[in-house]
């Protein structure tokens, strides 16, 4: 239900439009003044603010530029009794939606205001929309390692230095590349990403060079690669340690000649980009077992960035774990949730061997499966998608490990069984046994709840 707040020193006009969007089901509140009006919008979550303009105390005109100022998406539609087209085209210019004169027309009031409530919605969602696909995200946490980073990426980020970035899968190697990207003079170029491991070999070197029409036998039309993609910007090469022999030596004319050739051509063409390399292998052992050029590894790594694994930077936990948790909420139209202390101590109990992209995974599962506050048997329950208890640490063990014992099962089922027996233990117990709320909390019909405590045998004294 979208909340409507009225701004208008007349009652009678403050009545009228409260009695017609009350009646089409809109939420509205009503003040005579412009400060209090504006101490609402400070406080409170509206959709939408119809406003007069000549009111006592504050002026609509400021009532709108302060609002917008404090909420620059709340949609605006201004109200006088003194119509003019150059007060309409004032308050447009001050990012009013709309503007209607008194008596307001109430047929055209209500598609006004329904066609404000959808612009709203559309911005919201549009916002939504880029969050999700852009992937520059802030580098988050201030634990020592994360500092030089980011130290590293502003000194190196605005000169033509080649970086190789390391560490493990998860670890935030990409947002790396990606800020160094965004940090550098090529800003307003492309950054291209090639994911050298998820591309046959015999592919690869098509892919970073292109290719021309009948140059094999799937060629049915030139093709351009990654490298003339990314001219005049930023080419990342990310798991460059899987990159073929072959194209490890294309690769390397390419960074000392700045100059390409298309599989099947002679033409040379020059390229201007700067390369960035990830790899979450140890390069130098893949030099000693000849998987890796030595020649290109130099070329490659004029900088060095190491991300460190979340095991080793845990303080980080926290800020990583309640951004997550704005955001995944944020995304799903729901209040924000808390973590209770306990549940972060929890969360850095783990061993998080996906790192980053397990921690988001987690928080988006917990934000799903608890309630308003994100408790500590919320993390050891729902860290194991199984949901056994069991298997998971408290928050003050020192192990971080499975503490099941694997052998006493016999099968796969009976393990399974096993761990749904205890995860509907435990929401049963959560819930002090109210089988329809239980049912409710973990998505399944009451009737087949009830099969599951017969099955199991679970009973309240247990």
């Amino acid at each position: 239900m979208a909340k409507i707040l009225i701004v208008d020193d007349e009652r009678a006009i403050r009545n009228t439009l409260r009695e017609i969007l009350e009646y089409e089901d809109y939420e509205v509140e009503d003040v005579d003044n412009g400060i209090d009006g504006l101490a609402l919008i400070q406080k409170q979550n509206f959709d939408l603010v119809l406003c007069d303009i000549k009111m006592n105390k504050m002026d609509g005109m400021e009532v709108l530029s302060e609002g917008l100022a404090v909420k620059p998406d709340l949609p605006f539609i201004m109200i006088s009794g003194h119509g003019t087209i150059e007060t309409a085209v004032e308050a447009s210019k001050k990012g009013a939606y709309d503007f209607i004169s008194k008596p307001p027309d109430l047929n055209r009031l209500l598609i006004t205001v329904r066609n404000a409530l959808e612009r709203g919605n559309l911005v919201t969602e549009t916002k939504v929309l880029k969050r999700r696909v852009s992937k520059v995200r802030e580098i988050l946490g201030n634990s020592p390692a994360i500092s030089k980073i980011k130290d590293t990426i502003d000194r190196v980020a605005p000169t033509e230095a080649r970086v190789l970035i390391t560490g493990a899968n998860g670890s935030g190697k990409e947002l790396v590349a990606r800020w160094l990207h965004e940090k550098s003079n090529r800003s307003t170029g492309p950054i291209i990403e090639v994911n050298c491991a998820a591309i046959p070999s015999e592919l690869i070197e098509s892919e970073l060079f292109g290719h021309e029409k009948g140059s094999f036998t799937s060629a049915v039309k030139q093709r351009i690669g990654k490298f003339e993609q990314a001219n005049g910007g930023t080419l990342f090469l990310d798991e460059i340690g899987d990159m073929s022999h072959s194209a490890q030596a294309k690769v390397l004319r390419a960074l000392q000649e700045s100059k390409i050739t298309r599989v099947g051509g002679e033409k040379e063409i020059e390229v201007n980009v700067r390369v960035v390399a990830a790899t979450n292998k140890d390069l130098l052992k893949e030099i000693e077992m000849n998987n890796f050029r030595m020649d290109l590894y130099h070329r490659l790594s004029v900088i060095l960035i190491h991300v460190p694994p979340l095991s080793e930077r845990k303080e980080d936990i926290s800020i990583l774990a309640e951004s997550f948790c704005n955001e995944i909420c944020s995304e799903y139209g729901m209040p924000v949730k808390k973590f209770s202390d306990g549940a972060i101590d929890a969360l850095k109990a783990l061993p998080w061997t996906g790192n980053i992209r397990e921690l988001r995974n987690m928080v988006e599962r917990l934000i799903i499966l608890s309630e308003k506050t994100i408790t500590e048997n919320d993390v050891r329950t729902f860290a194991n998608p199984s949901g056994s208890q069991e298997s998971m640490p408290s928050a003050s063990s020192p192990a971080a490990g499975p503490q099941v014992n694997f052998d006493q099962y016999a099968s796969f089922q009976e393990y399974k069984d096993q761990s749904e027996k205890e995860y509907i233990k435990y929401k049963l117990q959560k819930n002090n046994w109210n089988v329809s709320k239980t049912a409710d909390d973990i998505d399944i019909q009451r009737s087949h709840l009830y099969s599951k405590i017969e099955k199991y045998g679970l009973k309240r004294s247990e």
